[in-house]
C-alpha cells in the first residue's frame, strides 16, 4: 500500500513578479510523484478571461483546473473585476462541501494587480508586489526580492533567474520555465492603438 505522501504531486514553484503596472508570472515544468519525475514540460501558468488574467498554480493539476473553471466562471460574473472574482471564488472555495478539500493555491494577476489565494479563503495582496508559491516558492520569492531591490531587471527577466535560482536548491522544480506577462495600461493602449 503506498503511502498518502507517495501519491500526492509535490513539484511546482510558481512566482509572480510585480514592477509598476507590468507583471510576470513564471512556473516551472516539472510534475512529481513520490520520488519519481513523472513529467518535465508541464504548464502551469495559464491565460484566462479572453487573456486578460494569468494565473498559475500549484498542488493537485485536477483540483487546480476545477479552481480555474470556477475562477474563470467568477471573472464572466464579474465583469473580470479580479479583486471581486477572487473573493467570491475564495468564499466559495472554502464554503462549498467538494471545494473545500481541493489541494492548490493559486497566483492570480490582471488590472495591475496581483493575488494570492487559498482554500483557507485567503485572498493576499503581496506588499512589495511579489509572490510565490509551491515547494520552491520560498527560494523563488527570496530570490525575486532581492533581484527587484538590486537591479532594474524587468518583471519577466526576475521571474525567470528567481525560478532559475529555485531549481538550483528545490528538487521538486526545475529550470523548464512558462512565463506569461501582462503590460501595464499605457502598454496595452499603445499595443492597440
Amino acid at each position: 500500500m503506498a503511502s498518502h505522501e507517495a501519491s500526492t504531486p509535490r513539484a511546482t514553484t510558481i512566482v509572480a513578479v510585480q514592477r509598476g503596472p507590468e507583471i510576470a508570472v513564471a512556473g516551472d515544468g516539472q510534475v512529481t510523484l513520490g520520488d519519481v519525475v513523472m513529467k518535465h514540460h508541464a504548464s502551469k501558468v495559464r491565460r484566462l478571461f479572453h487573456d486578460q488574467v494569468v494565473v498559475g498554480f500549484a498542488g493537485s493539476v485536477s483540483d487546480a483546473f476545477t479552481l480555474f473553471d470556477k475562477f474563470e466562471r467568477q471573472l464572466e460574473q464579474h465583469q473580470g473585476n479580479l479583486v471581486r472574482s477572487a473573493v467570491e471564488l475564495g468564499k466559495e472555495w472554502r464554503t462549498d462541501r467538494y471545494l473545500r478539500h481541493l489541494d492548490a493555491m493559486l497566483v492570480v494577476a490582471g488590472e495591475g494587480q496581483l493575488l494570492l489565494l487559498s482554500g483557507d479563503g485567503d485572498v493576499i495582496e503581496p506588499d512589495d508586489g511579489l509572490g510565490a508559491i509551491g515547494s520552491g516558492g520560498p527560494y523563488a520569492l527570496a530570490a525575486a526580492r532581492a533581484l527587484t531591490q538590486h537591479t532594474a531587471m524587468s518583471p519577466r527577466e526576475v521571474a525567470v533567474e528567481a525560478l532559475r535560482i529555485a531549481a538550483s536548491m528545490c528538487v521538486y522544480t526545475n529550470t523548464e520555465i512558462t512565463v506569461e506577462t501582462l503590460p501595464g495600461p499605457e502598454e496595452a493602449v499603445d499595443a492597440r492603438g
